[in-house]
């Protein structure tokens, strides 16, 4: 049975389950939502996502929604696991992938903030949240060492994303925190990261910014939005 994604095309949580899927090479079909479809979901979309949100799954007739769901129904029904075989271990990985889509939400909030102060806010947020990440990783490269985890599928849109704010206004988040900068360099690298996503994807997530609000268009697009 094909499984099939529904996202839209700049969403990380939907890139965590493509991750997912590409590491147990399993066949899947997505089909992304225009901007419009995201904003004012169509009945048909309504129908089969509780919250109206993306990304869902759909097996068959049945329904998957939230994204750290699909990711451990993926890892469940393709042998072997990406999940720590500890127990504890286990447990513990799933609560970081927790604290990692709060980061991922600073983050978004980081790269389209509608003021400076709002920007800082979530910039320190951010900060504070690799910092937390710093003390708890080992000798890496990947969260439990050498193998792939699913809780490295789950932070790595997180680092593309601030790879590509990065190579638009210096962010310096990566400073004195040599592990998590070798973690998120040891992700970007992976091939799956790599074609998790759609081609040109800085692009349009730079356009995406610059038209999100005039702070952030002139932070990381160095343009004023179209009206």
């Amino acid at each position: 049975m094909t499984l099939k994604l529904i996202s839209f095309e700049l969403c990380p949580f939907v890139q965590r389950s493509v991750i997912t899927l590409l590491e147990k090479r399993m066949e899947y079909e997505i089909t992304y939502l225009t901007m419009q479809e995201l904003k004012n979901p169509p009945q048909w979309f309504r129908d089969i996502s509780p919250f109206g949100k993306v990304p869902v799954l759909r097996v068959g007739d049945v329904t998957l929604f939230e994204s750290a769901v699909i990711m451990e129904y993926i890892d469940e029904i393709q042998a072997p696991s990406l999940h720590p075989t500890d127990p504890l271990q286990r447990a513990l990985n799933r609560a970081w992938m927790k604290f990692g889509e709060e980061l991922l939400m600073s983050q978004y909030r980081y790269a389209t903030a509608a003021d400076e102060a709002t920007s800082k806010q979530n910039r320190q947020e951010i900060e504070s949240g690799l910092s937390r990440l710093e003390t708890i990783l080992g000798d890496g490269p990947l969260f439990n060492g050498s193998e792939f985890s699913l809780i490295d599928a789950s932070y790595a849109p997180l680092f593309m994303r601030l790879e590509i704010l990065e190579g638009r206004h210096s962010t310096g988040l990566y400073d004195n925190k040599p592990r998590v900068a070798r973690w998120a360099a040891a992700l970007r690298q992976r091939d799956t990261v790599k074609n998790s996503v759609i081609a040109g994807l800085a692009g349009k997530y730079i356009d995406y910014i610059a038209h999100a609000s005039d702070y952030a268009g002139k932070l990381f697009a160095n343009t004023e939005p179209a009206r």
